[in-house]
């Protein structure tokens, strides 16, 4: 399917972040990628932060997301609580605002109406070394960096594609490896990225387009709860565990030395997923290495899914008694509520190994 824009794109000139030529495709190491020490900046997060607090300072931020009071809810599982009243779940705007259509072939998104809101892209490049263009148009193929207005935590934004070749209704291989390129260059463990597909907006194709991206100073819950290793390609490419005791059933997908396959497994389990109507959110952490899929159950008793960050031990409140009186077994049940059978995940633990399986053999050859 085409994509035609028809926003003058090339009449928006910001920053333009450029990967090096190396790329997650070559099957390399994340040693490659993730050297610089612990206490520096890599040079993708400098321009990040820069650009989300000069946001900051100019007051496009509706509230002051650091202010938020926060709060580990007692139990065993740490499921951490932020109260923000002002916050909203309203995210990018959809068709109806008039600022996003999907008509055929055609896509459009009035990048102008936001432009305060845009802090610059990433692409990929030519050069052995990441590169700042201060001000460019806006390439094809590119990922748009936005500030999400009511952030969820620091450094909250929006990661867009833009001017890809084909237009699906998922997140593809190939938008995914750029997202999780990202993640990779930030080179940040408190540097999440979160995508949820839910099927009530399923056929609405920007809806499931894009993905989000904040920085957590503690570890989620998901992160540090243990897991049993379904399927490991022994060769240090990808193993695929499954969560022990969580309250939804999620899979993880760990990269032990190639990022490429884990990204390709991903992409094409969250496309069997979707053919199969079953809503489904991931988090990538740990600055790419690991990416928890947490398939979810739609029915007429259960017609809500929850966010990624929820499903990751994350909860907000917007109001205070919701706050003072949240339970860990409240929680246990929110996310139960949407968590598949043990039937279903079965299927699906198969379907992921399977696919790990299969890719496993082309890109190492087993």
């Amino acid at each position: 399917m085409e994509v035609k824009h028809f926003v003058l794109a090339k009449c928006i000139q910001i920053p333009l972040y450029c990967f090096a030529s190396q790329s997650l495709a070559n099957s390399c190491p994340f040693g490659r990628f993730s050297c610089i020490p612990d206490a520096e900046q890599s040079f993708l997060e400098s321009l990040l932060l820069a650009q989300w607090e000069d946001k900051m300072w100019k007051g496009i931020y509706r509230y002051d997301v650091t202010s938020s009071e926060m709060k580990v809810i007692g139990g065993r599982r740490k499921f951490l609580a932020q109260l923000n009243e002002e916050w909203n779940m309203d995210r990018l705007p959809d068709p109806d605002g008039n600022e996003v259509c999907c008509r055929g072939d055609s896509y459009i998104f009035n990048w102008m109406k936001h432009h305060e809101e845009l802090l610059f892209c990433v692409a990929s490049g030519e050069n052995a070394t990441p590169e700042l263009i201060p001000t460019a148009p806006v390439p094809n193929a590119s990922i748009l960096v936005l500030s999400n207005v009511t952030p969820v935590e620091y450094g909250h934004v929006f990661l867009v594609p833009h001017g890809f070749t084909s237009l699906s209704q998922f997140m593809d291989a190939r938008t995914l490896e750029m997202v999780t390129r990202v993640a990779v260059e930030v080179n940040n463990r408190s540097f999440r990225v979160f995508y949820d597909c839910s099927m009530e907006s399923a056929s609405l194709y920007f809806q499931d387009r894009f993905c989000e991206a904040c920085y957590f100073s503690n570890h989620l819950p998901v992160e540090v709860t243990p897991m049993v290793t379904l399927w490991d390609s022994g060769l240090g490419g990808i193993r695929i565990s499954s969560l022990i005791d969580y309250p939804i059933k999620a899979l993880l997908f760990e990269s032990t030395s190639n990022i490429k396959i884990s990204v390709e497994a991903l992409a094409e389990t969250c496309f069997c997923l979707q053919e199969k109507n079953i809503p489904f959110s991931f988090l990538i952490s740990d600055c790419g290495k690991r990416i928890f899929l947490f398939p979810q159950m739609q029915t007429s008793a259960t017609s809500h899914s929850v966010s990624g960050w929820e499903c990751s031990g994350y909860f907000l409140f917007k109001s205070r008694n919701d706050f003072d009186e949240a339970t860990e077994e409240a929680m246990v049940n929110r996310l139960g509520d949407v968590s598949l059978d043990e039937q279903g995940f079965q299927v699906v633990k198969q379907l992921c190994c399977s696919i790990a399986s299969k890719l496993a053999c082309l890109f190492l050859g087993e």
